[in-house]
């Protein structure tokens, strides 16, 4: 074999080692490369995306490239798609059903977005705002504690009222203790469940008690509303005083009572995007979907009333 002879199979085999997903042979006096017909690289990226329970689950995405031969480029895992962004909102646990789909809509209309989610009750998502916690936008249950996020210098720009809603009663199915009034859950015997004093359906219970001159002495005050219709639906309490929403999304879960005093007291919900956001762009255009047709549409759906 002469010097250029040697030369040639040297850098053959390098690229050989090299392109490990391509055949090579040798021999004496050259090299030559088999590339399959069809010959592909692929990549997984795996990544940790918060649920709207809280939770952390793994996905997974592959991406593949074009097949490459000796002498050509080699193309590694694909890009993310443009405008590839995560999306995070803060909202009260009363809009769980509606906000999941409101949130895959805006994915369907944004190509390469992720919307997360941290529902709970507002009291506690404001703390957690004005402690640190990273999000874009916040909604909240009622305007007293969107005032304590705004004076808590987390929100940005002016809140937007999106939504109404008012309070019931709910029984587990078939109504066991008879509740027929907001006063017979005052009723010596009757296991009553509210939510907390600083959680927006609290604050509204507590309202509602003043406007009629009924005090109640609940067993359990929760810190959303969500625990509240659990209580419920487990059988650990005779009634509850839950939004008209969760109750209607609970279904044959409960039974509901409606009392003509929930009138009196209306919550209105507002949202806004916050100064921390890392994707003001997309949480503006999550508020717009939350306000304008397609997100009214859905919360009209689930039983929420027009902001005034």
């Amino acid at each position: 074999m002469n010097r250029h002879s040697r030369r040639m199979l040297a850098a053959a085999t390098a690229v050989c080692v090299a392109a490990t997903v391509v055949g090579c042979s040798s021999s004496g006096s050259g090299a030559t490369s088999s590339t399959p017909s069809s010959s592909t690289v692929s990549a997984a990226a795996s990544s940790a995306v918060v649920s709207s329970s809280g939770k952390a689950t793994s996905s997974a995405s592959s991406s593949s490239a074009g097949g490459s031969s000796l002498g050509g480029s080699s193309a590694g895992p694909s890009a993310p798609p443009a405008g590839s962004a995560t999306l995070t909102v803060f909202a009260a646990a009363s809009l769980k059903a509606t906000f999941t789909q409101i949130g895959t809509i805006l994915q369907q209309e944004n190509p390469g977005s992720t919307v997360t989610f941290n529902f709970a009750g507002s009291s506690d998502l404001v703390a957690q705002l004005i402690a640190g916690a990273p999000a874009d936008v916040f909604a909240s249950a009622d305007t007293a504690n969107m005032t304590k996020a705004t004076d808590g210098g987390v929100v940005s720009g002016t809140p937007v009222n999106f939504a109404t809603n008012t309070l019931t009663i709910v029984t587990p199915p078939g109504n066991p203790a008879g509740i027929t009034t907001f006063a017979d859950l005052a009723k010596s015997g009757v296991a009553v469940v509210v939510c907390a004093p600083q959680v927006p359906c609290g604050a509204a219970a507590q309202k509602i008690e003043t406007n009629t001159g009924v005090t109640l002495t609940p067993v359990s005050e929760e810190n959303s509303v969500t625990d509240v219709l659990g209580k419920i639906t487990s059988g650990q309490a005779d009634a509850g005083l839950v939004y008209v929403t969760d109750a209607s999304g609970a279904a044959d879960k409960v039974t509901t009572v409606s009392f003509p005093e929930s009138t009196t007291v209306v919550n209105t919900y507002p949202i806004a995007t916050l100064t921390a956001a890392t994707q003001p762009a997309l949480a503006t255009t999550f508020v717009e979907l939350v306000t304008g047709p397609e997100g009214q549409q859905v919360l009209a759906s689930a039983g929420f009333q027009p902001a005034p």
